[in-house]
């Protein structure tokens, strides 16, 4: 292989690494806050006179406002990175992310300090979330405007198995200090531990998003930006909403079957906390095992393909998976593998999801117009998950909840991925 080329592909291999390791320690800091849900529901929001699951709904009402300031991080940032470039918005975000996370470890308990702790700690998450929806967009239009012709899907998706990684992580280390400490330890104060963590790994981050180069494609669209008018604002919007119906469905099922759904199992059916964490770490596992797979089958036969497929798959094994996890007599192998499937069939969606997204925005919108599609959804539709699943299952009663989430966030977005250009996985960034 030539010289040059050896240099290229080790300077892709960089910036890949350094795109996605942001997106990492977000993953991992939601996981660990959704895993930990109901430690974080005692510690904080274990209000007098209310009962668990009204202090779990608080925290995941925290959960979902910090989901809120992403859309905000997204605009923000976006159009940052879109004027100045990708590297120092990437930069900044991951400084300030890393900064809250490791904050939230330091806080002090309800019994310490009163109202004034969850008050603290919602406003953490609220900076996190601003921070975390100005990483995304950037990472993605980072990742995919270096990929050489044909790989955009296989580079988008390393983006989307930081996602998986990031979850393992989290419930990783969670399992191991639960062995470890025991859970009386860890409801106390070892919880701090893995927001604490976020610090070593971002001052690694940052030693590798400092060595970046900015994109030929943002650079390309600098030395165009006199000389050609801005792509209307009309068609932008348009090509934001599309966006946020095509990932539904990747946000809704993502956040129901990885996040939720160890605290579904402990608080509505009342599963152990090791048994609910073993279920995560293998709907994750599956997650992560499609991810790769899906992104180069997407460079193949096109992004609407694989991401109809799995949404179809997703609409029509809702309730047969969720009716295995509720039924006693079911063993956990067997309760293991149908949440295997779940989250193998998301990791479909979240391959080909991060080319798709940059494939619908102009490089000069790129950044803006796919942060804000992702955070929006991931706003109403995973930010929201935990508290809309809780909360109608203790309105109505009905344990059937989460799979009705999935299957109507499933048909929207069937709809909106069939308006999709089946070949614009062909295409050269620079002509969107």
């Amino acid at each position: 292989m030539p010289h040059a080329d050896v240099r290229a592909l080790r300077s892709h291999k960089r910036a890949l690494i350094a795109g996605s390791v942001g997106n990492f320690i977000e993953w991992y800091e939601f996981a660990v806050y959704g895993f930990l849900a109901t430690i974080v529901a005692k510690n904080f929001f274990k209000l007098e006179g209310e009962s668990d699951l009204t202090s779990l709904i608080l925290t995941y009402a925290s959960f979902a406002v910090a989901f809120f300031f992403r859309p905000l991080g997204a605009a923000v940032f976006g159009r940052i990175g879109d004027r100045i470039g990708r590297k120092p918005t990437l930069i900044l975000v991951l400084v300030m992310m890393t900064l809250a996370t490791a904050l939230i470890g330091l806080v002090p308990v309800y019994a310490g300090i009163g109202v004034a702790a969850p008050l603290i700690v919602t406003l953490l998450r609220i900076l996190q979330g601003l921070f975390a929806g100005g990483e995304y967009g950037g990472a993605v239009a980072l990742m995919t405007e270096i990929a050489p012709r044909g790989k955009r899907g296989l580079y988008g998706a390393w983006q989307s198995l930081t996602v998986a990684l990031g979850l393992l992580a989290g419930a990783g280390v969670i399992a191991l200090l639960s062995g470890i400490l025991g859970q009386a330890a860890l409801e106390a104060w070892g919880w701090r531990i893995p927001s604490l963590l976020a610090l070593p790994m971002g001052l690694v981050a940052l030693w590798l998003r400092m060595s970046l180069e900015e994109t030929p494609a943002f650079v390309r669209a600098q030395s165009a930006r006199t000389a050609t008018a801005p792509p209307p604002r009309g068609e932008v919007i348009k090509a934001i909403f599309l966006g946020i119906g095509c990932v539904m469905v990747w946000s809704a099922a993502g956040y129901t079957f990885l996040v939720v759904m160890p605290t579904y199992l402990q608080s509505v059916l009342h599963t152990g906390f090791h048994t609910a964490l073993i279920i995560a770490v293998l709907s994750n596992v599956g997650f992560a095992l499609t991810i790769i797979p899906a992104g180069i089958l997407s460079d193949r036969i096109g992004r609407r393909a694989v991401m109809v497929t799995a949404t179809l798959i997703l609409l029509v094994l809702a309730f047969p998976l969720l009716k295995v996890l509720q039924h006693p007599g079911d063993s956990l192998l067997v309760k293991g593998l149908a949440v295997l499937i779940a989250g193998g069939a998301v990791g479909l969606l979240a391959g080909p999801g991060p080319a798709m997204l940059a494939e619908m925005f102009p490089t000069r919108m790129r950044y803006t117009g796919l942060g804000l599609a992702y955070s929006l959804s991931n706003a109403l539709f995973s930010g929201c998950a935990g508290l809309i699943i809780t909360s109608l299952i203790q309105q109505t009663g009905n344990h059937d909840i989460p799979a009705y989430y999935v299957a109507v966030t499933a048909v929207i977005s069937l709809c909106a991925l069939l308006t999709l250009n089946k070949n614009d996985h062909i295409k050269q960034l620079d002509e969107f």
